[in-house]
């Protein structure tokens, strides 16, 4: 058996140990519990958050998105289109014109992004999951419908597929100049709604899907296009078909994954993460105080013990380890027990939803938590550096004891 180990877990479990030093390792204990228990439930909740953003996004966003590097739109052709079909791994390619208009609906009016796609658009996400009222297809019997969201539709009170009023939408004229009559300088254009969706707030507030031949006609792009969406065969081949398509089509196009549609978002969310980590260590690391004293006061306890030990052959580094492993068993106990209840806790709020967001307009009614293996194994490299900072100190003090004085 491990002699230092053997000693260290007779102090930690010894009931002759004054109270003062039982007292101190209990609140050390107690202290790195806690602090490990919330480091693990916030770093869950941020897991949580960030899957929320990739899941509510990827509804909406294409795995693989094309635009031009200057301008907002770029000219298509028959060869370039079908360069991008045949490339391997490509599944399927959907043309997208974007842009803002005016949309009125009866004596309301407001802003919106119009967003005509083709028709194989709703193979490419889960928009179609959405759906709150209505139908999502753009085409039915010969018609064409809009796709509005639910924030479009209380700002400007719409009925879905109500044959009376359909929307308008105006878009400017190129090189209309004049100001005798305003409405001459717009093109307008009207579209019944055939269903509402709601996905997150930013889409839902301003966007208004239609067909593609529709944008084309509203806002006069003809063979132009805001942007090409690619869904792959494969999705673990994402990266490689991006790769591929930036080569096919040159440099002066964009070719970006769901996540650099998103860039800044998540990496807001990933910073926000390492911070609250760093922080809570900070917590761990003062919490951990506790230890450094008392191991301090179990050295001044045990001097006459140390002393023993080194008269029967005990080298300083067997006497350091003792107080090591001593302190590392305050805290390892208290960081097991952090970790199972901070699991526990994640676990529950997985399984039952018991802490709500408290706003009824949240997409989620409970807050998301997502457990991660690699945040309880930082958290555990993070207690192991924290309680060789705070032991060494004590340890090398007690190695260095004279025997002679303590005798």
């Amino acid at each position: 058996m491990n002699v230092a180990l053997f000693i260290a877990r007779r102090y930690f479990f010894s009931k002759k140990k004054r109270n003062i030093i039982n007292i101190i390792s209990i609140i050390a204990m107690i202290g790195v519990g806690v602090g490990t228990m919330a480091l693990i439930v916030v770093l869950s909740v941020f897991n949580g958050l960030e899957d929320l953003i990739r899941s509510l996004y990827g509804k909406f966003d294409p795995e693989i998105k094309i635009t031009t590097v200057e301008g907002k739109s770029f000219e298509t052709n028959a060869q370039q289109l079908e360069r991008i079909r045949k490339t391997p791994g490509v599944a399927l390619l959907t043309e997208v014109i974007e842009d803002n208009a005016l949309l009125r609906y009866n004596d309301r009016q407001m802003v919106v992004k119009v967003k005509g796609v083709s028709d194989n658009f709703f193979q490419q996400n889960q928009i179609d999951s959405a759906i709150v009222d209505g139908d999502y297809r753009l085409k039915r019997d010969g018609k064409q419908f809009a796709l509005i969201g639910r924030g479009v539709q209380y700002q400007l009170s719409i009925r879905p597929e109500n044959p009376f009023s359909p929307l308008q939408f105006l878009y400017p004229k190129a090189g209309k100049k004049t100001i005798i009559n305003p409405e001459n300088a717009f093109r307008q254009l009207g579209i019944q709604a055939g269903g509402i969706f709601a996905i997150e707030r930013q889409y839902d507030d301003q966007y208004v899907f239609v067909p593609l031949t529709f944008a084309e006609e509203l806002l006069s792009y003809g063979n132009k296009r805001t942007s090409l969406e690619v869904k792959t065969i494969n999705v673990e081949d994402i990266d490689r078909v991006k790769n591929e398509l930036q080569k096919v089509l040159g440099k002066e196009f964009n070719v970006q994954n769901s996540e650099e549609q998103h860039v800044s978002l998540l990496r807001a969310v990933k910073v926000e993460k390492l911070f609250v980590f760093v922080t809570f260590t900070f917590v761990l690391l003062i919490a951990s105080i506790n230890i450094f004293f008392s191991l301090s006061m179990l050295v001044l306890d045990k001097q006459k013990d140390i002393a023993i030990l080194a008269s029967l052959g005990a080298d300083p580094a067997t006497i350091r380890r003792i107080f090591l492993m001593e302190g590392a068993i305050v805290a390892f106990s208290g960081a097991v027990v952090g970790l199972v209840v901070g699991g526990t806790i994640c676990w529950l709020q997985q399984t039952y939803g018991w802490v709500s967001m408290g706003m009824s307009t949240s997409v989620v009614e409970a807050y998301p938590v997502l457990m991660r293996p690699t945040d309880f194994l930082f958290t555990a490299v993070a207690i192991i550096l924290i309680t060789l900072i705070v032991s060494i100190r004590p340890a090398r003090r007690a190695a260095a004891l004279s025997i002679r004085d303590n005798l």
